[in-house]
């Protein structure tokens, strides 16, 4: 072959692995108002009868295509997804500045990070999405998982899981007596949350009566499920994948 050929067929292959989740989303963006504030979520519904609801929570950089991807996946599981939106509808930062001020505004109010995200799930329900419900987030959005799930404030949800999230329970708060399963996907590698918060989870879940997994992926680094990025490893999002949906038949 010759070198320019080869070089061409070589930049399409790398290009079709690049674009390899990049695909025209299948649901709906939805608007919806809390107070006199608008968002925007995004809801994929299964066809015919959905075994249930899951509730996604966005990464720090707002509601995006990848949050679209992964409600289109689970409604082809036969999922109702709606993903919640937490910034305020157009409040999608893209620099690292304005990502760090979108997610200390809601870790410095943790009471209003509770209100958006159930209003994200009661949006669901009202857009007529299955009512058992589990919820699941990414980085940012996992962190809000373990809030949310400390808080006992959500009615009708069936389990929790964060991929690759923040672990640290604030002071003040602690984990209620009847709690449902967790799920925690965490990278070995993950430099932005250490084995260290882990072996701290771990002791608060075991003192509580808990029913939890922790998974702990080798070398696997902060965001190791985010497509197409520098940080995303197959087989850790390939295998907690899958133990999401093996979580997601056990609880719904």
């Amino acid at each position: 072959m010759q070198p320019l050929i080869a070089s061409a067929v070589l930049l399409a292959a790398l290009g079709l692995a690049a674009n390899a989740h990049a695909v025209t989303p299948a649901g709906d963006d939805i608007v919806y108002e809390v107070g006199d504030e608008a968002f925007e979520g995004y809801l994929a519904t299964a066809e015919g009868e959905a075994r249930g609801t899951v509730l996604i929570i966005h990464d720090w950089d707002g509601l995006g295509d990848y949050e679209r991807r992964r409600a289109d996946m689970l409604a082809e599981e036969g999922y109702d997804a709606f993903a919640v939106d937490l910034f305020g509808q157009g409040n999608r930062p893209a620099s690292t500045q304005g990502r760090q001020a979108a997610t200390r505004a809601l870790y410095e109010d943790r009471e209003r990070m509770r209100s958006l995200t159930l209003a994200g799930l009661a949006e669901a329900r009202n857009q007529g999405a299955a009512e058992p419900a589990v919820v699941m987030g990414y980085c940012f959005g996992g962190a809000v998982v373990l809030e949310i799930a400390r808080s006992g404030e959500a009615e009708g949800v069936a389990g929790y899981t964060s991929f690759h999230g923040g672990l640290g329970t604030p002071e003040g708060q602690a984990w209620p007596e009847e709690l449902p399963p967790l799920l925690i996907a965490h990278g070995g590698a993950d430099s932005a949350v250490p084995m260290s918060d882990v072996a701290i989870l771990t002791e608060e879940l075991e003192a509580a009566g808990a029913t939890y997994e922790i998974q702990v992926y080798s070398g696997a680094p902060h965001g190791f499920t985010e497509f197409d990025s520098d940080r995303y490893q197959e087989r850790a999002d390939e295998k907690s994948w899958a133990a999401f949906l093996a979580g997601l038949d056990e609880w719904l």
